[in-house]
């Protein structure tokens, strides 16, 4: 058996080391071990990575690394599919460089108005930037961003981001960029198209790949045998039996998702649905809503969802199977990180028995089928989430930090510190989940009171 890596061990800087222990980690992941040390020594990489593996540790670590903080231009940019990986990307990247001072992070995006970001970059360029490729190539052609004094490219999630149709950004950006950059390009999936595009972009790469693999009995799977009429019941038999916390959903299509999300609303179950017709600000919601449990089942298209890193993600149920096997290991391992039990349930029509067939050859395991009957179905046992997501109108432009919120929270409002979950802050909006028994309280007296001495509007979601 392999040796855990330290990250000590690596030739890593002193205050990444610091940050690194400050947040708690100790051994690197299969892909941080193997990618590190070429990321360090300058080579690109082209590495197959799902999400949960430790890639953006691993790809944080290497820009940092090659930083001049005396240096105000853009020496870094990381490319995301979407705002949430962006976001999530931008957090990580900030708390590894936590002990490094004067690093100016800037996250590009769509979804929002343009100006602010103008300003931002404006006051001096950004050390790093983090977005998606429209956003990017927007600034590039008004020239409000220049990428000529670029050391380090990463394209995060690729696969996906060509899936979303940003063939035409990504060529444009690479060619604002110097050719003596690193590219670092990390997919979950190798087809013909990522590695067209290592060639257009890469030098000489070397190629990782990490088999993402679970301990035995670490994820349990069942099928179940179900037409396309039965799969509503099927899936409120699971949730009534099983009563996960939390429960992704996956579909084929926008249309199921929508019929699901209405169906379990119907059934009494807090349910919200993740397609690519929301716009950004609902996106976020529904993200953060599932994210600090106010929400207990959410209905996703694998677009929508990738990037969605969802700790303590207890059950998966996959609604339509999907034609490609590999995307079906994708959605399974969703579930049963961090050495937790998972359960996954798929339901298979008739026709989609060959699917199923192309699984179990992929998977290399017999297929375990159950029944469930839809005549039995429970009655009244919805799955009440354990929060409540209060909003208030003042985020980071309003100077709120999660203290100023909690204090609010545990003083004047009297809560207890164990009464409050997650604090999401953004520009102009806070989310504090709160738990179900004491959110009518909380909010009472959110209203009632101030926060950092002004009183803001507060009010619950959903």
């Amino acid at each position: 058996m392999q040796q855990p890596v330290k990250f000590s061990s690596a030739d890593i800087s002193a205050p990444l080391l610091q940050s690194i222990e400050a947040l708690g980690y100790t051994e690197m992941t299969p892909i941080q071990a193997q990618s590190i040390p070429f990321i360090l020594a300058g080579d690109d990489i082209i590495a197959k990575a799902k999400t949960g593996s430790g890639k953006t540790v691993a790809f944080g670590i290497g820009l940092l690394s090659k930083l001049d903080v005396n240096l105000y231009e853009t020496q870094a940019l990381v490319l995301c599919p979407t705002r949430e990986l962006a976001d999530q990307v931008s957090k990580a990247i900030r708390s590894l460089a936590i002990f490094i001072p004067n690093i100016k992070l800037l996250t590009l995006c769509g979804g929002v108005p343009q100006g602010h970001q103008i300003a931002s970059l404006n006051q001096h360029a950004p050390h790093i930037v983090v977005g998606t490729p429209g956003r990017i190539q927007d600034h590039l052609k008004r020239q409000s961003l220049s990428l000529k004094k670029l050391r380090v490219l990463v394209l995060d999630e690729a696969d996906r981001m060509l899936d979303m149709g940003f063939e035409d950004q990504i060529s444009f950006v690479v060619k604002q960029t110097s050719k003596t950059k690193q590219t670092l390009l990390f997919s979950a999936t190798y087809p013909d198209s990522i590695l067209e595009m290592s060639a257009h972009i890469q030098q000489s790469p070397v190629e990782i790949t990490v088999d993402e693999t679970h301990h035995e009995g670490q994820i349990e799977q069942f099928f179940y045998k179900a037409e396309e009429l039965q799969k509503p019941l099927a899936v409120v038999a699971l949730l009534a039996k099983h009563q996960p916390e939390s429960t992704v959903i996956f579909c084929n299509t926008k249309y199921n998702c929508q019929v699901i999300e209405d169906w379990l609303g119907q059934q009494g179950y807090s349910a919200l649905s993740l397609t690519g017709d929301l716009d950004q600000r609902e996106r976020d919601q529904t993200l953060l809503r599932f994210a600090n449990k106010s929400c207990s089942v959410l209905v996703a298209t694998d677009v929508a969802a990738r990037g969605l890193d969802i700790k303590d993600l207890s059950t998966v149920i996959i609604y339509d199977l999907s034609p490609d096997p590999e995307v079906h290991v994708h959605r399974v391992g969703r579930t049963g990180r961090a050495g937790q039990k998972g359960f996954a349930f798929s339901l298979c029509a008739e026709s989609e028995l060959e699917r199923a067939k192309a699984i179990e050859t992929y998977q290399n395991t017999s297929i375990k089928w159950d029944k469930f009957n839809p005549a039995k179905l429970p009655k009244n046992t919805t799955l009440r989430p354990a929060m409540v997501t209060l909003v208030i109108d003042g985020g980071r432009k309003s100077k709120i930090r999660a203290a100023d919120i909690l204090g609010a929270l545990t003083g004047e409002a009297g809560l207890a510190g164990s009464e409050v979950g997650k604090i999401d802050i953004f520009d102009v909006r806070t989310y504090v989940a709160i738990k179900r028994t004491s959110a009518n309280i909380a909010l009472s007296r959110l209203q009632e009171g101030k926060i950092k001495g002004r009183k803001l509007r507060v009010r619950a979601l959903g």
